[in-house]
């Protein structure tokens, strides 16, 4: 092997002999295909974020409107009694629940100005949401840890996180200044 100086670097690399590194360009492929990768992703996911989020929503909404079918039901009435002092329970709360839930996952869904009207509506449904933790903590706290109606709301901390994510797309700047 034969080195070459470079005047003005701190010591001396071997000379090239002509044939190619097959590592060198493997790995330059690579970098190719994950800055592609990275191009697609900064397109694509947020807005698939969005999708998903909603349709979340969508769907666990829609199943409120039909008795016996979800799972949060006395969970649902039992929250919106206290927060209306009583005015709103049963089947009434279902249905209101529902109508947020679905409006926020259509809307979000939906995308453009729709999602950001969606994100208002998504911020007051995770306010009734995240409730219980205050309202009802013998529901939601157990001797040792949360209970299992404590997890399914806790969990809701990663909705939270998508709808910021979500929200840091969709939502408009200041306006630039003149």
């Amino acid at each position: 092997m034969t080195t070459v100086p470079i005047h003005g670097a701190g010591g001396v690399v071997p000379a090239s002999t002509g044939r190619p590194n097959p590592l060198r360009s493997v790995l330059a492929v690579e970098a190719r295909a994950e800055a592609a990768l990275k191009v697609s992703l900064q397109r694509w996911s947020i807005p698939a974020l969005r999708v998903a989020l909603g349709a979340v929503f969508a769907v666990f909404g829609a199943l409120k409107l039909i008795p016996g079918v979800s799972p949060v039901e006395a969970l649902v009435s039992a929250t919106w009694e206290k927060l209306t002092f009583g005015l709103v329970s049963g089947q009434a709360a279902l249905v209101a629940t529902a109508v947020i839930e679905v409006a926020a996952g259509a809307l979000l869904i939906a995308g453009g100005a729709f999602a950001r009207v969606g994100l208002v509506v998504l911020a007051l449904a995770f306010v009734g949401i995240l409730s219980p933790i205050v309202l009802l903590p013998a529901e939601v706290f157990g001797p040792v840890g949360p209970t299992l109606t404590g997890q399914y709301i806790f969990k809701n901390v990663v909705l939270i996180a998508a709808a910021l994510v979500v929200a840091s797309r969709v939502l408009r700047g200041p306006a630039p200044r003149s």
